[in-house]
C-alpha cells in the first residue's frame, strides 16, 4: 500500500460507519487535498501520515483492508453499504476498510499524533527494531511471570505479534506455548529471539509488494501450524493439534514442542467438571 499510496493526495474520505471512527477532531474531511507522506507500521495499527496528520486503524480479526487502482465512482452510502471507509487519492486510486462477521472491532483514528492513539500509546517495544537485542528480549522474560504464549501476544509487552504468528514462533522455537517465561534456559530464550526475528521477517518478507487483498491469503498459506489443527506437521509429520479457550484458540505440535504430551484443552476441561 505504501509504495502506491505515498505521493497522491486524498481527494476524499467517506465514512460508511460512524461507529468505526474512535476520533471527533480532527474530522476526516481535515484529510482532503492533502498528500500522502508515509505509510508505516505501530505493531498491528497501520499509520498513513497525511501531511503530518495521521489516519490510523486497526483491522481486528475480521477487518479487510482493500486496494483498488481505480475506486468506483458511487460513493459510500452510510448505513447501507458493508465499506466501513473509503479513502479516493488523486489519480483515481484508493482503498476501503471493510469487516465481516457480527464481532465488530474495525477502528479508525484521525489524530495529530500517534500516541494520541490508546493502542498505540501503550505497545510494548517492536520486535523489528535494532535495539530490540537478545538481552532485551530475556530482560522481558525474566519480567513477566505468564506463559510464553500469553507474553508474546501481549501487545503491552512485545508489539504485533498476536495469536497467529505467536503460534508460529513457538513451532519454530520447539517450545511449548505454557512455558513459563521467565523460566526459560539461556539457551531456550536464545532459540524462542531467534524464532521470533527469524518468523516476523520472513512474514514482512512475503508481504511485501503483495496487493491488499491478497495479504490475509498469502499469511494462510505461510503457516506452519496455526489455523491446521488436523493436519500434518510440516516438519515431523504428526498431527497438528488445538487448545480452545473463551474467544480464541492455539495451534501446536506435541511431538515438536511438548515432548509428545498433548495439552489439555481448557475449555473442553471446564465442560467435563
Amino acid at each position: 500500500m505504501g509504495d502506491r499510496a505515498v505521493g497522491q493526495v486524498i481527494t476524499d474520505v467517506e465514512l460508511g460507519s460512524i461507529a468505526v471512527l474512535k476520533t471527533y477532531s480532527p474530522q476526516p474531511s481535515s484529510l482532503v487535498g492533502r498528500p500522502i507522506d508515509g505509510v508505516s507500521r505501530h505493531g498491528k495499527f497501520i499509520d498513513v501520515d497525511v501531511d503530518g496528520t495521521h489516519l490510523i486503524f486497526h483491522l481486528a480479526r475480521a477487518g479487510w483492508l482493500r486496494w483498488s487502482e481505480k475506486i468506483p465512482k458511487t460513493r459510500v452510502r452510510p448505513g447501507k453499504s458493508p465499506i466501513a471507509l473509503r479513502v479516493r487519492l488523486s489519480d483515481e486510486s484508493g482503498f476501503d476498510l471493510t469487516e465481516a462477521g457480527t464481532r465488530k472491532g474495525l477502528a479508525a483514528y484521525v489524530v495529530e499524533n500517534a500516541n494520541e492513539v490508546p493502542g498505540v500509546a501503550r505497545l510494548g517495544p517492536d520486535p523489528l527494531d535494532d535495539d530490540f537485542t537478545e538481552d532485551a528480549f530475556a530482560s522481558i522474560l525474566s519480567e513477566h511471570n505468564k506463559q510464553i504464549k500469553g507474553l508474546l501476544r501481549d501487545q503491552s509487552v512485545i508489539a504485533g505479534v498476536g495469536n497467529a504468528y505467536s503460534d508460529e514462533i513457538l513451532h519454530v522455537a520447539k517450545t511449548s506455548p505454557f512455558a513459563m517465561a521467565p523460566k526459560l534456559s539461556a539457551e531456550q530464550v536464545h532459540t524462542v529471539y531467534l524464532a521470533l526475528r527469524e518468523t516476523l521477517l520472513g512474514a514482512v518478507a512475503v508481504a511485501h509488494g503483495k496487493p491488499a487483498a491478497e495479504l490475509k491469503d498469502a499469511k494462510r498459506s505461510g503457516m506452519r501450524v496455526h489455523g491446521r489443527t488436523g493436519e500434518d506437521c510440516p516438519v515431523c509429520g504428526d498431527v497438528v493439534r488445538e487448545v480452545s479457550f473463551a474467544d480464541t484458540s492455539l495451534q501446536y505440535c506435541a511431538t515438536c514442542q511438548t515432548g509428545g504430551k498433548p495439552l489439555a484443552d481448557r475449555r473442553m476441561s471446564k465442560l467435563l467438571k
